[in-house]
């Protein structure tokens, strides 16, 4: 001890903080800092993934009801089992089957405290294997980013194709694989670029993740908010081929992301999740973390059960009329492309010109000088792995998004390199 100082024996790890920090929360933070106070303009949120603010894109009175009855009821008060209420799993189950070949049962559903806590709990079964990495999208939700370098499990980046339909790079998933490679990520449809991929492009997948003796672990946490000509096709249609882990939840197609209400699957009809341990690692890991709250589980038979098509047919053409306007706008904007229309989720990535602005150094400077300007947030492509890139949420009422769009033009003429 020297000067009355003691040299404490805890350190935090290296490096932690910086990954940990890229996330869109930590951005969205960033963003909210830099936003003007004396501009009494409306915050034009363009970077976030919760639409649930705007009055167009309630949730069913069907949710509402739902929950009301499972508090009222006085049932759902205890702890619930740390793999989730039966009834709960038993109907998430019969409405993934609706597009499967196959039957999952209940014992193949385990009930997350939305897709984000289903995400860690991937991750940290990979990482419970010794030396193994897995492969991950560029662009990607960073999430999966973040909760790898938690888990000390080490990445490898594929691209996605924005030429393709942000397509898998399948020659680079073979290139990246080694004998420690035990899965591959896919987001369908996609966060952030939009994208919805076709059947045949995710058989393609599934053959090359057998090929490499690969899990794949599919986030289909936007599931069937699709709006294009492609429709939504499930990984767990592949699980003969190879098996999937897939992630989802109710938060975004009912548009109750606050509920946290998710889950994780084995589509494991081959048995190979189950005997490799799989299945094992992901009942120990819900043995020490918390769950959902149990009347929120209690009402997702009576959510899943009544609610109409047309609420979710509703949802979709709001979207559809919104990524139209988005990516409408976005061509009269020089320093702005956008390279393939989205067609599912609540995004779309563009790409920034540089060479045609001033004063603007990268992605996250066009960001905060945006916010800061004309109170516009959107998402710096940095967050998601894509440099000098944006992802635009649509996610918005269209008044809204116009105002947004058209600041987000005026923006731009600002900063324009004088000809």
């Amino acid at each position: 001890m020297e000067s009355g100082t003691k040299k404490w024996g805890f350190q935090a790890k290296k490096g932690m903080r910086s990954t940990a920090s890229i996330s869109v929360r930590g951005v969205l933070n960033r963003l909210a800092e830099s936003l003007n106070k004396e501009d009494k303009r409306e915050v034009i949120p363009l970077a976030h993934g919760d639409p649930s603010a705007f009055p167009c894109f309630r949730t069913t009175p069907v949710a509402d009801e739902a929950i009301f009855d499972a508090v009222r009821s006085a049932k759902n008060n205890h702890y619930a089992p740390t793999v989730g209420l039966l009834p709960a799993r038993r109907a998430a189950a019969d409405y993934l089957n609706r597009d499967l070949p196959y039957k999952l049962s209940p014992d193949d559903v385990f009930l997350t405290l939305g897709c984000i806590q289903a995400i860690e709990i991937a991750v940290a079964v990979l990482a419970a294997i010794p030396g193994a990495n897995v492969l991950l999208p560029r662009p990607c939700f960073p999430y999966y980013e973040t909760r790898a370098a938690h888990s000390c499990l080490d990445v490898r980046h594929f691209d996605l194709l924005p030429e393709k339909g942000w397509e898998v790079d399948l020659e680079a998933v073979e290139a990246l694989a080694d004998e420690n490679t035990v899965a591959m990520v896919i987001i369908n449809p996609g966060n952030p670029c939009g994208s919805v991929y076709s059947y045949q492009h995710l058989e393609k997948v599934a053959e090359t993740a057998r090929k490499l003796g690969i899990m794949v672990i599919s986030d289909e946490v936007y599931g069937h908010l699709t709006f294009g000509s492609t429709p939504f096709v499930p990984m767990g249609v592949f699980a003969s081929t190879v098996p999937v882990l897939t992630l989802g939840s109710i938060s975004k197609r009912w548009i109750v992301p606050g509920w946290r209400m998710g889950w994780l699957v084995t589509n494991d009809p081959d048995g190979i999740l189950q005997d490799s341990g799989v299945v094992a690692s992901i009942k120990d890991y819900l043995n020490i973390s918390s769950d959902p709250p149990t009347f929120i589980q209690a009402a997702v038979p009576q959510i899943i059960e009544n609610t109409k098509d047309d609420f979710f047919s509703k949802i979709n053409n709001i979207l559809g009329e919104a990524a139209d306007i988005c990516y409408g706008k976005i061509q009269d904007i020089p320093c702005i492309i956008c390279p393939h229309k989205p067609e599912g989720s609540m995004f779309v990535m563009v790409k920034l010109n540089l060479t045609l602005l001033e004063g603007i150094d990268d992605d996250v400077d066009f960001c905060l000088k945006l916010a800061k300007e004309e109170s516009v947030m959107a998402l710096p492509g940095m967050a998601v792995g894509m440099k000098d890139w944006l992802r635009i949420t649509f996610a918005v009422e269209a008044s809204a998004l116009e105002d947004g769009l058209e600041r987000l033009k005026v923006f731009c003429q600002r900063h324009a390199k004088k000809q």
